[in-house]
């Protein structure tokens, strides 16, 4: 019985490596073991709005390919050995994905379930707490928050004054 394994590929060569497996799965004649392979992407959505589709298709899984396959060894054998795949999840055994994972997978492709781009938790103004750093348990107000770099700035109060420290989204606690 086919089912769906993941398969740990080398992230930016994803079509040329679906591309790679199919043409071998054909050479080598073992297309009756074989299902679909997919590439999981998903459109973005943003505020209720699509957004234009060559800006908005997004990779679910960058670095990882759904395989439909059954699991023989010839199968097994012919993936882990197409170039830039790196592995099965799940070690020398793959372990195939539950039926509601790829249920869920295949409704986000076909944009039945929303994938909003992650929005951060911080907002210019509000006061964090410092976890980690030599500010340690100090407490700031959020003055400037860099998205892309997951960064923000935060006003400290050392001596009575209000110092700006840049810090990880990660040493920073709401």
């Amino acid at each position: 019985m086919k089912r769906w394994y993941v398969a740990q590929i080398y992230a930016g060569y994803e079509e040329a490596i679906k591309s790679d497996l199919l043409r071998r799965v054909s050479d080598e004649g073992l297309a009756e073991y074989f299902g679909e392979v997919l590439i999981p992407t998903a459109k973005l959505k943003q505020m209720f709005e699509v957004v234009d589709a060559s800006k908005g298709e997004h990779q679910l899984f960058p670095g990882y390919l759904l395989v439909e396959m059954e699991p023989i060894q010839e199968a097994i054998r012919l993936v882990t050995t197409t170039p830039r795949i790196i592995r099965f999840l799940g070690g020398s055994t793959p372990v195939p994905l539950s039926q509601k994972e790829i249920d869920r997978i295949i409704s986000q492709m076909k944009g039945e379930v929303a994938v909003a781009p992650k929005k951060s938790e911080f907002t210019v103004g509000s006061e964090v707490e410092i976890d980690e750093g030599p500010f340690a348990g100090f407490v700031g107000i959020v003055d400037k928050i860099e998205e892309e770099n997951e960064k923000l700035v935060v006003m400290v109060s050392i001596f009575g004054r209000m110092t700006p420290v840049e810090l990880g989204f990660d040493q920073v606690k709401r």
